[in-house]
């Protein structure tokens, strides 16, 4: 599946899955992560963890890569909690998801070997994924560990895109 289509099964799911009672009640903060939108978006990936029936440990972080939340589910994988972390400050210190990244550090590729730079905190496998603010300014990062690298994933897709629809859009009113 192509990336926009998988962003466009992500709104759909999302969209169908969720009641109004159901979206996030979050602060108006403008243009920068916050404990309270870093929790909205762990809660929201979380439930959808569970649906998958996964335990996943969640981590966010803001605009220098630093984490502002970070949850473990019950019987989450006790190394998940480093490499959750540690996706979240990869996607936002080389500004693109793990996935991309995957491709480019192959063998032969541009950025062969990128994963032991900066003291080993570079992930590049699936499951990272930058949160956009206004235009292409990036205000955060989510990382997501404890499923498949697919499951991550997938997963890390669907926190970008709740993020976009329901938990960013709602702090510009």
């Amino acid at each position: 599946m192509e990336r926009e289509q998988i962003e466009r099964v992500v709104r759909a799911v999302i969209n169908d899955s969720l009641s109004a009672s159901e979206k996030p009640h979050v602060c108006k903060c403008k243009r920068k992560m916050t404990l309270a939108l870093a929790n909205a978006l762990i809660e929201a990936v979380c439930k959808k963890a569970n649906e998958m029936g996964l335990s996943v440990v969640v981590a966010v972080s803001d605009e220098g890569g630093n984490p502002v939340s970070v949850q473990s589910m019950d019987n989450a994988y006790l190394a998940s909690y480093d490499i959750a972390l540690n996706k979240a400050y990869t996607v936002v210190a080389l500004k693109m998801s793990t996935q991309q990244l995957n491709a480019l550090a192959v063998p032969g590729g541009s950025l062969y070997g990128i994963q032991f730079t900066n003291n080993g905190k570079i992930v590049i496998f699936g499951g990272g994924e930058p949160l956009m603010g206004e235009g292409t300014k990036i205000v955060g990062g989510v990382g997501i560990s404890g499923g498949s690298a697919e499951q991550d994933t997938a997963l890390a897709a669907y926190a970008k895109q709740y993020w976009e629809d329901y938990i960013w859009r709602s702090t510009k009113a």
